[in-house]
């Protein structure tokens, strides 16, 4: 059984409706004090904003800046990390995202399940034409 401190004031509910991206980190994925990886964490997060962006875009876009990034508690091997996603923002070209990251874990252990918010950020995309250009939003 894992030796993770448990603080009762963390403990969230997860959001409404279904996340962007589910997944649960590896052993490979950790840094070396063995928590997951920062940089695997932001690219999780990259990759859920970037789907509402180019949902919204009707195509490819690109990340030009993250805003904002919290990491608001450690994220552990076999946590089941649950990516949200919402656009908060569009522009001529681009399309700004929030992503809010939750973790469940203690199941596998045979504990109680318990739910923490992990980390949250922003990012913007640009929508890009197929010669990498920037190009208008569609409207709608």
């Amino acid at each position: 059984m894992l030796n993770i401190p448990y603080d009762s004031a963390l403990h969230v509910p997860l959001p409404e409706g279904q996340p962007i991206l589910r997944t649960v980190p590896m052993p490979s994925d950790t840094n070396y004090a063995g928590d997951i990886f920062g940089g695997w964490i932001m690219s999780q997060v990259d990759t859920a904003g970037s789907i509402p962006a180019i949902r919204r875009a009707r195509g490819r876009v690109a990340t030009v800046a993250v805003n904002s990034f919290v990491f608001k508690q450690p994220v552990f091997v076999g946590d089941i990390v649950s990516f949200y996603a919402n656009i908060i923002k569009i522009g001529r070209t681009s399309i700004t995202v929030a992503v809010s990251v939750y973790a469940q874990r203690g199941a596998r252990e045979g504990g109680e399940e318990i739910c923490i918010k992990v980390t949250e950020a922003v990012l913007t995309y640009v929508a890009i034409d197929e010669n990498r250009r920037p190009r208008v939003v569609p409207q709608g």
